[in-house]
């Protein structure tokens, strides 16, 4: 027996969303990988480290799962329950969790770091991850891109001008980037389809991706979910896109 509107609206509604686990939608949505495997690549990186800082980690999952840590690892974040979960999570590891407003500047010194990495960072302040690095230093992160999730985001906030759609463009990002005085080494870049197979699945990640739908609640939009939740059932999943690209830049020695 498929269950009801409200049924699957009030769990999602209750599900914990801090961190940056999306475990609890498994079995109701999907999102396509990127071939370069963001942690597999961060982890390589790490092994061959000194000093590195992970920007804006969320809960530490990423950071955590990586295979070696450097003798020195620091990560920063600014949600508090984020920062409780990454400290319970990374402290173990022996990596330093840093309460941090993603405003500039880093609370680091200059040339303070060999390695900075960050998967998916909602700020990047380019002059900052400059200073911090070491010359010969790297910046290696997966952002995501330009209109990522947009068949989702326009359907409850209508049409998106083009200077929306093109925020996070992978160009901009690397125009901004060598303006710090760093340089491209590596960027690749691809679309990825995603699927949420129940309006529950939709409230949880609004809820959870808040710059989505920016002040998104259930009783806002919940006629606009109704429908959604009725399209599923006679259409099957709602199908969106999502854009990453991976950016590797390094400080000339």
């Amino acid at each position: 027996m498929s269950r009801t509107f409200d049924e699957l609206v009030a769990e999602a509604e209750a599900a914990p969303v801090e961190g940056w686990d999306f475990s609890w939608l498994t079995g109701r949505a999907t999102e396509q990988r990127p071939s370069w495997g963001y942690q597999r690549t961060m982890s390589e990186h790490l092994a061959r480290a000194s000093a590195a800082l992970d920007i804006q980690t969320g809960g530490g999952e990423v950071l955590a799962g990586a295979a070696k840590l450097p003798p020195l690892m620091v990560a920063t974040e600014s949600w508090p329950p984020n920062v409780a979960k990454a400290t319970r999570l990374l402290h173990p590891l022996g990596a330093v969790v840093v309460a941090d407003p993603d405003e500039p500047p880093l609370p680091f010194g200059d040339e303070a770091f060999d390695l900075v990495t960050s998967r998916h960072p909602a700020t990047v302040w380019w002059a900052e991850i400059a200073r911090v690095l070491r010359p010969g230093g790297t910046y290696l992160a997966q952002h995501v891109g330009p209109a990522s999730v947009f068949e989702l985001v326009e359907y409850f906030l209508g049409p998106q001008s083009e200077e929306v759609r093109r925020r996070r463009h992978p160009d901009d990002e690397c125009r901004d980037a060598e303006a710090a005085g760093l340089t491209i080494a590596d960027l690749r870049f691809e679309r990825l389809r995603t699927e949420f197979s129940d309006i529950g699945a939709v409230v949880y990640f609004l809820r959870k991706v808040i710059w989505m739908v920016p002040g998104f609640t259930v009783d806002g939009y919940r006629d606009r979910l109704r429908e959604l939740h009725e399209r599923i059932g006679r259409e099957g999943p709602f199908v969106a896109h999502s854009t990453r690209f991976l950016v590797e830049a390094r400080k000339p020695a």
